[in-house]
């Protein structure tokens, strides 16, 4: 192996690790949201819910452990995209790390909500509409709790999409999707928190770009090579 293979290695290996870590991440978000949460929460019926959870007790457990792993998932994205993008912007893409790893931290408390439930269904003392309600509270809450760490995880996603635009080491196209779904998520978070009964829902036509992305460093992302003659685009693909 040559000496610019060897320093070209760590980047692509974290492109493939952090395209692989999203794929993974993005079935189990969708099995444990869609699949299992989704399915089984009736909005505003708090005895339906209860009963829904009851009777399919494992599933919403294995809904619970699947989103544990997407929060960990998060933290190895996190490590590859601050490996890969280090070149263009060591300082920035230190930030949209720590964006990132912070909100994983936030969706970790706000999983705690969802993992107390199967307890709070089998709690003796607790009977009738009351643990009814206080399993709701709880899945109410866990979803308060995503929706501000979301904010989080759009300004990852906004920083993401500076620096792919600023280095052109991927199509300009794809760091300007990246930035429009930072900016998604991050419209969607605060108009709940700034707009009561918001029902805004800006990153259900903005995720593309997150989807954009993953393809990339799948595809791409692990034949780039470092040209530290052009500090302005100082990554470029083979």
């Amino acid at each position: 192996m040559t000496t610019s293979e060897t320093t070209h290695q760590p980047i692509r290996r974290a492109a493939l690790i952090g395209g692989t870590a999203l794929l993974v991440l993005a079935v189990l978000a969708g099995f444990a949201n869609f699949g299992v949460l989704e399915n089984l929460v009736a909005e505003g019926d708090a005895q339906r819910t209860a009963q829904n959870i009851r009777e399919a007790e494992t599933l919403f457990r294995y809904g619970v452990a699947g989103f544990l792993v997407v929060a960990v998932l998060d933290v190895v994205v996190a490590w590859a995209l601050l490996v890969f993008f280090a070149p263009v912007h060591e300082g920035v893409a230190t930030l949209a790390a720590w964006f990132r790893a912070v909100y994983a931290g936030v969706f970790t408390v706000a999983i705690a909500q969802l993992a107390g439930v199967p307890s709070l269904l089998g709690a003796a003392d607790t009977t009738g509409g009351r643990l009814d309600a206080e399993v709701l509270s709880k899945i109410n809450a866990f979803h308060d709790i995503w929706d501000a760490g979301l904010s989080l995880f759009g300004l990852h996603l906004a920083l993401l999409g500076y620096l792919a635009y600023k280095a052109r080491y991927v199509p300009r196209l794809v760091g300007v999707l990246v930035l429009i779904a930072g900016l998604g998520y991050l419209v969607d978070s605060l108009g709940r928190l700034l707009v009561p009964g918001s029902s805004i829902e800006a990153a259900m036509f903005t995720f593309v770009g997150e989807v954009v992305l993953m393809v990339w460093l799948l595809v791409k992302g692990g034949r780039v090579t470092v040209d530290e003659s052009a500090p302005a685009s100082p990554v470029r693909q083979s």
